[in-house]
């Protein structure tokens, strides 16, 4: 089963990604395909969104469309027979107007202006941070780091790292293990002074090769048999220097993210 998926917010959709992959999440069987339209504040900006998703739209089935915007002008632009729309501020804010006895101001932007400044600025700090140490790409600077995840290749490490930076604005790093990393079968020295901070992330082997096929199909990176040589030692490592392990087969990338932030205090 396959899906097109859109995010639509007036702000910068992470709310609706985050609540929008919270409810995605109970379909393990669903695939998706997903992207974001940021910033639709006005009729204008509605409107092409709107006919951006219908002409990308494929297939017998419609897309669905998960939005937070607020505007009521705004969100009637999306009332569409041709897609599946989830309104998830008018699930919640018609409920709350008749408990509390009075409308809301229906305004676009109020929630980012009850955002803290300084927690503001420290998300997108960390974010610049987590994306310049993604993949292992850029290995200075990790003393800043409250955590570095270490896993093979596909394992959710760059996910639940952008995840932590977006959500709880911690600077996190995560580093690749590669076959090279395995010959000696020594932690990257790289990764030795902050053997602390590591946490190792790990996955079925059967799940890890459906994920590597989805990007590079019948390949010897994504045949079982790699798969499993690869976690066979990366598990091997965590071992050997008392790197603590999470398994990410059944768990979305919130349960990974609040896992290691309870496993590690960080947010304390």
């Amino acid at each position: 089963m396959q899906r097109q998926v859109f995010f639509i917010s007036d702000r910068t959709g992470i709310t609706a990604e985050t609540l929008g992959h919270g409810l995605l999440s109970q379909f393990p069987q669903l695939r998706q395909t997903r992207q974001t339209f940021r910033y639709v504040d006005s009729i204008d900006k509605a409107k092409e969104t709107l006919a951006s998703i219908l002409q990308m739209a494929s297939g017998k089935d419609k897309p669905i469309v998960i939005s937070t915007v607020i505007a009521d002008e705004l969100r009637e632009a999306f009332a569409h027979p041709d897609i599946f729309l989830l309104d998830l501020f008018a699930a919640f804010i018609k409920p709350l107007e008749h408990e509390l006895g009075v409308e809301s101001s229906h305004k676009v932007g109020h929630s980012h202006g009850c955002v803290d400044d300084v927690n503001y600025a420290q998300r997108i700090e960390a974010i610049n941070y987590t994306m310049a140490h993604d993949d292992g790409l850029n290995t200075r600077n990790y003393e800043r780091a409250p955590l570095i995840l270490v896993g093979v290749s596909r394992s959710g490490k760059t996910p639940s790292s952008l995840y932590l930076a977006m959500q709880y604005g911690l600077s996190v790093a995560n580093y690749p293990l590669t076959e090279e990393d395995f010959d000696n079968d020594n932690l990257p020295k790289v990764l030795q002074p902050y053997k602390q901070k590591l946490y190792g992330l790990t996955i079925s082997a059967q799940r890890l090769s459906q994920i590597r096929s989805e990007r590079l199909p019948n390949s010897h990176y994504a045949s079982l048999r790699q798969c499993q040589s690869e976690l066979a030692s990366a598990e091997m490592m965590f071992r050997k220097y008392s790197i603590p392990v999470l398994d990410v087969t059944q768990m979305s990338v919130e349960e990974i993210s609040t896992t290691l932030i309870d496993a590690r205090n960080l947010l304390d």
